[in-house]
């Protein structure tokens, strides 16, 4: 365990933790909503240091990214744990595991051994992702510090239900970010997550803000957020950050508890992307399915610049950040 940062001792060892937005204020020998902080003595620990779920390399465009460093390779890791309890959750068999229940599966990883793994198998980047980085921030922020310090870009696969006095601590060493963006509707983030919608607004607004490189991703599920009318207010929002601020609208299948929801049809991913379109948005892609929707087009001559073919890049005619036809400057980090 690690002493966590972000967090007020209060009276009769209680402590309030400011690390995301429940703002759990906990007991003794208790733990936040997230499973991994745990009350000691009126003095706040995490469990989430040091040990690792996942450890892979990856196609940046997995996050997924498509303007960030396209084409390159991302070193991703994970702990267990997460402070949302979304039943569509993809990734449910390592994030719903919490250090509360006396997990601790994993292995033993320094934050010196990672920056160096990194470097070994020749990635640009460390990608923290697979479940919520959020919950695993001291042991993110000491390897991206690190990363940093090496030339190496950081990358948060997020919900983006931080606090602002998070982003903040982490935005020196933050280079990019993809927040899901999963409902517009409130109640449906407190039904579905546990969780609610104003602070992964603002998280996107603040990253934007502090010159972190935002995507943000929409799983589309049948029945919960696939109306036009909540798809439009998504990328109306994100247009209003700024219009080249790339959405992706994904694929669901079944898992975890919504196995009784069907898979997104292709024809609601296209209409995902005419209305991101509709709203201004310079680029909409679609996620999980093969074929269409991940290639990177010049808003301004609509050229081919980036075939992708899955998650790999089989084309680039990119020139300096900008468009080889026409010389129209694309948003994003290319290389």
């Amino acid at each position: 365990m690690k002493e966590a940062l972000l967090y007020e001792r209060l009276e009769n060892k209680l402590v309030h933790c400011h690390l995301c937005n429940h703002h759990c204020r906990i007991a003794d020998d208790e733990f936040g909503f997230c499973g991994a902080r745990h009350n000691i003595a009126g003095k706040l620990y995490t469990h989430a240091y040091g040990s690792v779920i996942a450890a892979h390399v990856d196609p940046i465009e997995k996050k997924p990214l498509y303007h960030f460093l396209p084409g390159h390779f991302s070193f991703s890791i994970a702990t267990i744990g997460c402070n949302f309890r979304c039943g569509f959750c993809q990734n449910w068999k390592i994030s719903q595991q919490s250090f509360r229940d006396g997990n601790s599966p994993g292995q033993e990883f320094s934050c010196e051994q990672i920056v160096e793994s990194t470097l070994d198998n020749n990635c640009k980047s460390i990608s923290y992702t697979y479940t919520e980085p959020t919950i695993f921030f001291e042991y993110a922020l000491e390897t991206a510090k690190l990363a940093k310090a090496r030339g190496l870009y950081n990358i948060f696969v997020t919900n983006g239900f931080m606090t602002e006095e998070c982003l903040k601590m982490g935005e020196p060493y933050l280079d990019a970010a993809n927040v899901d963006l999963k409902f517009f509707r409130d109640s449906s983030y407190k039904k579905v997550c546990g969780a609610s919608l104003e602070p992964v607004l603002a998280s996107i607004k603040t990253m934007h803000e502090l010159g972190v490189w935002v995507e943000v991703t929409t799983l589309v599920v049948p029945g919960e957020n696939d109306s036009d009318e909540e798809l439009s207010d998504i990328a109306g929002f994100i247009a209003g950050v700024d219009k080249g601020m790339p959405w992706h609208v994904s694929a669901f299948h079944p898992d975890y508890k919504f196995t009784d929801h069907g898979p997104t049809p292709e024809a609601t991913l296209r209409r995902a992307q005419e209305l991101g379109f509709k709203a201004g948005l310079d680029f909409v892609y679609a996620g999980n399915v093969y074929g269409w929707g991940s290639d990177t087009n010049c808003p301004h001559c609509k050229k081919l610049l980036i075939k992708r073919d899955g998650f790999i890049v089989s084309e680039n005619k990119m020139q300096e950040n900008g468009c080889s036809f026409c010389g129209e400057k694309l948003s994003g980090v290319f290389e």
